[in-house]
């Protein structure tokens, strides 16, 4: 069979995916998935906050206090997360160690909490919020910044080698 010059599909390399696209999936992926978690801990009240926490500064009406708020807030927290896993690919991708994503997440949360706190009309103070809330809430936001560090690390370690065996060949 003749090739006329052209290769076959099937041996055609794709182009990997840059380190940076990956970030950004990882981030919009990380914060759908953890906020969707967060709002499963509000719905069995191990928390008394939702991810609708994000649309309280705004008068979009009631409906942003029901489903539909919340499942709107978990997909802006997914496109915000884009930006909280491009912070992290800048600042800490070359750390080999899981506690980098853990610190992370707790510097997140102490952002969001006591930063951020005065922004977000009806959040009372870490103080006053419910034993249950402030630990389930950390407990998110470690795991959190441990499955965007984890995951960003471990894309740059691998992009790495990957690099480096290509140089030895």
């Amino acid at each position: 069979m003749k090739d006329n010059g052209q290769s076959l599909e099937q041996n055609q390399r794709e182009q990997p995916m840059s380190l940076l696209m990956k970030a950004m999936i990882t981030g919009f992926v990380g914060g759908i998935f953890w906020s969707l978690l967060g709002y499963l801990a509000s719905f069995f009240h191990f928390t008394e906050l939702s991810p609708n926490m994000l649309l309280l500064p705004w008068n979009f009406g009631d409906w942003k206090y029901g489903k539909t708020g919340n499942y709107l807030a978990v997909f802006l927290i997914g496109l915000l997360s884009i930006l909280v896993a491009l912070l992290y690919y800048v600042l800490l991708r070359k750390i080999k160690s899981m506690w980098a994503g853990i610190g992370y997440g707790v510097a997140l949360w102490i952002i969001v909490f006591y930063v951020l706190n005065p922004l977000i009309p009806g959040l009372r103070s870490v103080s006053e919020l419910e034993r249950n809330t402030v630990i389930t809430t950390i407990c998110l936001y470690i795991l959190y910044g441990l499955f965007i560090g984890y995951s960003i690390s471990f894309e740059h370690q691998e992009s790495e080698y990957t690099q480096t065996q290509v140089r030895n060949e």
